[in-house]
């Protein structure tokens, strides 16, 4: 038997989940498979498998996670459909990300955007979660905080949306039509990141290793704390 993450939730879902089984997985040298493999690999982002397997499973959890990060088993994991996203997981993921952050800059097709822009980039989360959206005047106030004179790129999975015909209505605006990788690679070379909520615009915040990030309250629990990063900028 083999530790296997399954593909649980969209990309941004499935690279914490892989990022948190692989941290405990290279400590216990044990071999893993994961989902969207190869997609995480074109971002930069190692994922550790290694060679050994074990009879036995232990379920990997919320709960246990940070007692079989410092004490790993001798067994497989099985992080079943747990989507590690509590505080203590998500500051552990944001550091892992920081270890690797010369070779995910490597990979990113604009890394020559780094530290050479004045651009916000605005991930506006709607679909399936619209009606938990933190509004129009969250994206307003934190362009304001900006106090930036370059261009402003949107990326949304709903661009007919109301948000974004307003926020279109911003001289200098750019509705972008990235594939995810693109997006994430893109967005994280802004020098201004607006967030959103989930597990994707956390990813892009992540990956904005020289970026000024500004995030919504945690105000709906379909997500995790993902985004109590020191130095991240909350919009009240």
């Amino acid at each position: 038997m083999l530790t296997i993450v399954e593909p649980v939730g969209r990309l941004g879902n499935q690279i914490i989940r892989n990022i948190a089984v692989s941290m405990i997985a290279e400590k216990m040298g044990i071999r893993v498979q994961y989902s969207s493999h190869y997609a995480i690999q074109q971002l930069g982002i190692p994922l550790y498998s290694g060679k050994k397997t074990h009879r036995n499973t232990v379920d990997l959890t919320d709960e246990n996670y940070s007692t079989l990060y410092e004490t790993p088993p001798m067994a497989n994991l099985n992080p079943a459909k747990q989507y590690f996203q509590i505080q203590t997981i998500s500051k552990r993921i944001k550091a892992y990300i920081d270890l690797h952050q010369h070779s995910i800059i490597n990979r990113n097709p604009f890394q020559n955007r780094y530290n050479h822009n004045n651009d916000v980039f605005i991930h506006i989360r709607l679909g399936d979660v619209a009606q938990y959206n933190p509004g129009l005047s969250y994206y307003k106030k934190a362009i304001e905080e900006c106090a930036s004179n370059g261009t402003i790129y949107l990326s949304t999975d709903e661009p007919s949306h109301p948000i974004i015909q307003e926020l279109q209505k911003y001289s200098n605006t750019t509705l972008l039509s990235y594939d995810e990788i693109k997006t994430l690679q893109f967005g994280s070379t802004c020098r201004f990141i607006i967030l959103s909520h989930g597990s994707f615009s956390a990813i892009i915040g992540y990956l904005g290793f020289l970026s000024t990030v500004y995030y919504p309250p945690h105000t709906h629990r379909w997500y995790g704390d993902m985004f109590s990063i020191d130095g991240w900028k909350e919009i009240s």
